[in-house]
């Protein structure tokens, strides 16, 4: 029984009746609605499970793999760059062995450092991404008339894919003496530039077979330039350079790149 105003109804009653199905009705309403909100969770959930780094799928358990190593981020190509120094951009060399990082800032570095046989690659130019091998033979190369002695040769195939260093006659008879941008499809350059969007984009499936000072041989993969290594990059203001790159040295002195 139930009072009503001061009416007494009993549950018979008709207006209970509609009462208790106007409440089932509401309950009926929302199950779809919590239903709808719970399996929109599961798929977010999901769907950042499913979402991989793109560095870790540059892993292969034998190759080093560099991600985000900041160039020189305080230069600018122009004036017009709020925060940054209108100035060439100072060079990084960079040795395989131990990942380390050097910076040539001035003429005591550069003796220091430029001559001697304790660094393999050398990122020079815009935004660092002209890249030498470490070899007194050319006259531009960082390391001219210095004590290292190092060869490039470019392999139009996938990183994982090259097995085997070139033979020392093709390492004899390269030409390569810059790794930089790419004019055309045939240059031996690691990126093309766009000169109307002045972005960098690197070539892929494009790899170089380096004979090292030391006659070890390793092969490089130029990968990105751009922070977080993105698959694109439409925006001129994306945060750069950031090299990702990676590399694998035969500590055996064997002509065997095999990665995977």
């Amino acid at each position: 029984m139930i009072k009503n105003n001061n009416i007494v109804l009993s549950s018979s009653h008709p207006e209970i009746k509609i009462n208790k199905m106007k409440k089932h009705l509401s309950i009926f309403k929302l199950k779809p609605l919590s239903m709808l909100c719970f399996t929109f969770l599961i798929l977010i959930s999901s769907c950042k499970k499913e979402e991989s780094d793109p560095n870790e799928q540059l892993q292969d358990g034998n190759s080093t793999v560099i991600t985000d190593l900041a160039g020189d981020t305080q230069a600018a190509m122009g004036s017009a760059t709020p925060g940054k120094e209108a100035r060439p951009f100072y060079i990084f060399l960079f040795r395989l062995k131990d990942q380390k990082q050097i910076w040539i800032r001035n003429a005591t570095d550069s003796a220091q450092w430029l001559k001697g046989k304790d660094w393999d690659l050398a990122f020079t130019g815009p935004y660092n991404s002209e890249v030498y091998v470490n070899d007194k033979k050319y006259r531009y190369n960082p390391g001219f008339e210095g004590n290292a002695e190092s060869a490039v040769v470019m392999l139009e195939q996938q990183y994982d894919l090259v097995d085997q260093a070139p033979s020392d006659q093709v390492f004899d008879a390269s030409t390569i003496t810059k790794i930089g941008w790419a004019s055309s499809a045939s240059a031996n350059g690691w990126f093309f530039y766009s000169l109307s969007t002045h972005i960098m984009q690197a070539i892929p499936n494009r790899t170089y077979a380096i004979r090292l000072p030391d006659g070890k041989y390793a092969k490089l993969q130029l990968i990105n330039a751009y922070k977080g290594n993105p698959p694109s990059v439409t925006d001129l203001n994306w945060p750069a350079p950031y090299f990702t790159f990676k590399y694998y040295v035969q500590q055996n002195g064997s002509k065997n790149l095999k990665t995977k």
